[in-house]
C-alpha cells in the first residue's frame, strides 16, 4: 500500500493492543498508512474508534506504538494533536454558538492568531457549504448542517491529517452524498490527508484510496482502491432479460467477444472489446438489435466488496 510517492508514512501502527477490562478492543494491530485517504472499515465494535483515539493521543495503548506524521502519538500528545483535525462520530457542538464563532474559537484553540482564525473560519465554512448560514445558531441547524460544521472545525487550522469518525452517521441520502463529496475533496483538492472510519463499504470505496479492515480488534485485510480502473477497463459482466444467444450474435456483429460466465438463465455474460466506453456503447447497441433488456451491468473482475467479503465477515 504505497501511493504516496514513496514518502514518509502518514501513520505507522505497530503491535497496538488495548483492553477494557476483559474486553479486547485492539489485539496486536499493525498497519502503515501512506495513501492520502484511507478508510478504517469494520462493524460496530471492531475497534475503529479505539484505534483512532490512540492515534490522537487521547487514549494510551497497552502495548505497541503509533506514529502520526512522524511523531509518537503517546508523548507528548499535544504535539500530535496540533497537526491533526478530528471529527467525532457523535455531535458535541455547543448549540448556543453560531457556526462562525465556534469555528473561529476552535482555530484559536489550535494556535491560530485571532485574525487568521477569522479568515480561515470564513474559508472553511464556504468550503463545506455553510457560508450563508455562518451567523445562525447551531441549534437551528439540520443534522447535515451540524455534521458540516463539525467538519469545518476539524480542518480550520489546515491540519496535515484529519481523522473522521463515521462522518455520514445519521444523515439522510442527500446529506450523505454531500458529506462524501466533501470528504473526497479534502484529499483530492485541499491537500489534507484523511483517515475515515465507517461500517459502510460504499462510503470507503467512494472516498478513499485504500482500506484497512478491522475485525474483532485485529487487521483482517488491507486493499488498495483503484478509482481509475472503471474508466480504463473494457471487460464488462452483463446479465440480460431475453435470448442470450441472440444478444451474443448481435454483440459480435458490433466487434465484441462474448463468453458465458455461469450457467442457466441467470448466468453472467462477459463482454470484451476495447476500452470501457466502446464496450458500453456496443452492449447498448447489441441489446437494442437483439431486442433484449439489460438486467445488470458491471466491470468484470472481482469488486472491492467481493475481495473483502471474507474479511468483513
Amino acid at each position: 500500500m504505497s501511493r504516496n510517492g514513496g514518502g514518509e508514512p502518514l501513520v505507522e501502527i505497530e503491535g497496538v493492543s488495548k483492553r477494557y477490562g476483559s474486553i479486547v478492543a485492539l489485539d496486536g494491530v499493525s498497519a502503515t498508512v501512506r495513501e492520502r485517504a484511507v478508510g478504517l472499515l469494520g462493524a460496530n465494535g471492531a475497534g475503529k474508534s479505539t484505534l483512532m483515539r490512540v492515534m490522537l493521543g487521547l487514549l494510551p495503548a497497552d502495548t505497541g506504538t503509533v506514529k502520526v506524521l512522524g511523531i509518537d502519538a503517546s508523548k507528548p500528545a499535544w504535539e500530535v494533536r496540533r497537526l491533526l483535525g478530528y471529527m467525532p462520530e457523535h455531535s458535541c457542538l455547543p448549540l448556543g454558538m453560531t457556526a462562525r464563532d465556534l469555528v473561529v474559537h476552535m482555530g484559536e484553540l489550535r494556535g491560530l492568531p485571532r485574525r487568521v482564525a477569522v479568515l480561515r473560519a470564513s474559508e472553511v465554512l464556504f468550503q463545506v457549504g455553510l457560508e450563508e448560514e455562518r451567523s445562525r445558531l447551531i441549534r437551528t441547524f439540520s443534522v447535515g448542517m451540524k455534521q458540516r460544521t463539525n467538519l469545518a472545525q476539524a480542518i480550520v487550522h489546515s491540519p496535515g491529517l484529519v481523522i473522521l469518525d463515521e462522518p455520514t452517521n445519521g444523515l439522510d441520502p442527500a446529506g450523505r452524498e454531500e458529506m462524501l463529496q466533501l470528504v473526497r475533496r479534502l484529499s483530492s483538492e485541499l491537500g489534507i490527508a484523511v483517515v475515515m472510519s465507517s461500517h459502510v463499504l460504499e462510503d470507503v470505496a467512494r472516498t478513499c484510496d485504500s482500506v484497512i479492515v478491522l475485525r474483532e480488534g485485529k487487521v483482517a485485510a488491507t486493499r488498495a482502491i483503484d478509482h481509475s480502473a472503471a474508466a480504463v477497463r473494457g471487460d464488462m459482466r452483463v446479465r440480460i432479460v431475453g435470448d442470450p444467444d441472440g444478444f451474443a450474435r448481435a454483440a459480435r456483429d458490433h466487434g465484441l467477444t462474448v463468453q458465458l460466465d455461469g450457467e442457466g438463465e441467470d448466468g453472467w455474460l462477459v463482454v470484451r472489446g476495447g476500452d470501457a466506453d466502446g464496450v458500453l456503447t456496443g452492449v447498448r447497441d447489441a441489446a437494442v438489435a437483439a431486442g433484449v433488456g439489460l438486467r445488470e451491468l458491471r466491470p468484470a473482475g472481482p469488486t472491492l466488496e467481493e475481495s473483502l467479503i471474507g474479511a468483513i465477515g
